[in-house]
């Protein structure tokens, strides 16, 4: 098959575009990111601290990116048959737990604030937030392009997007306050933001732990899949059906299928198709029965 050898390697050549793209987003992120948390400080705006939390997150889920494609590249050695996919996953986690930190700390600072929010500086609030805007929006040109086809950029993607409306509203703020000296809305737009980081933080925290688990992936429906391997030509019966993920794109199934009249190879390439094209799932484990074992035995007594 010609076009399929075509296909793995422009995959290979987007991969690598890929970790560039991921590279010149993650150092604009980074360099913005100290240059926010220094602002903050010198304008005494939590919201600008807040949003530089975002940025935090945003670098993270880049940097985390990049060492999922580099560390996807690295073959597997005996003693980790997986080779160190997984690597992603605790990095995500890790992820996940530094943003509820961070995002405890802001509501704790919010509310020693509530009572007697400080002086800030609007004009500087405004100036930082302003460019961090700029930046987001050249990361994510910069990603658009492969977000379609990466799962890993184009969680990237979301990052800075979500950040760019973080953003938004440190500036929106800054204008605020600018106007009518409440500085308390500085506050406020600190806590939205930490409002905001958090769904996606439990979201991230929940299908690592799942993945970490060996749970069956978010994606993946197991009654429908349970029906589409029922529905195959010569399936009797299916059982010890497992379905688990090494990385959030290296999702596994084992199951025995009962299908005494079937011919095999073609059951097995046509479940491997239906597999892979309608599951996305890569590796496949597959025995197919001639004779009812006795677990299947066993289920038709009770």
């Amino acid at each position: 098959m010609g076009g399929q050898h075509s296909h793995d390697h422009s995959h290979a050549v987007v991969t690598e575009g890929n970790a560039k793209k991921l590279m010149i987003a993650l150092a604009l992120t980074s360099t913005f990111l100290i240059v926010e948390v220094v602002a903050g400080l010198i304008t005494q705006s939590l919201a600008l601290l807040s949003d530089a939390a975002h940025m935090f997150t945003d670098a993270a889920a880049l940097a985390i990116a990049l060492v999922a494609i580099q560390i996807a590249k690295r073959p597997a050695d005996n003693k980790r048959t997986f080779g160190y996919q997984r690597f992603e996953i605790l990095a995500a986690l890790f992820n996940a737990l530094m943003l509820f930190v961070v995002a405890i700390y802001i509501l704790y600072e919010a509310y020693i604030r509530f009572s007697k929010p400080p002086e800030i500086q609007s004009v500087g609030m405004l100036i930082v937030a302003t460019i961090g805007l700029v930046i987001n929006l050249i990361s994510m040109k910069i990603l658009m392009s492969s977000a379609n086809n990466s799962l890993n950029v184009k969680g990237a993607y979301l990052e800075v997007l979500s950040d760019a409306l973080g953003s938004v509203g440190v500036i929106i703020g800054a204008v605020v306050i600018y106007f009518t000296n409440w500085y308390w809305v500085d506050t406020i737009i600190a806590v939205l933001i930490g409002f905001w980081v958090l769904p996606r933080t439990w979201v991230l925290l929940k299908q690592s732990i799942n993945i970490l688990l060996e749970g069956v992936p978010d994606e993946i429906d197991i009654e429908a899949l349970r029906q589409d391997l029922l529905s195959l030509e010569g399936v009797e019966s299916i059982h010890q059906l497992k379905v688990w993920a090494i990385s959030s794109k290296n999702i596994h199934l084992a199951v025995h299928l009962y299908a005494p009249q079937a011919e095999r190879n073609h059951l097995y390439d046509e479940a491997t198709e239906m597999l892979t094209h309608r599951y996305g799932i890569r590796q496949v484990t597959l025995q197919i029965e001639e004779n009812p074992c006795h677990s299947h035995e066993h289920l038709h007594q009770h």
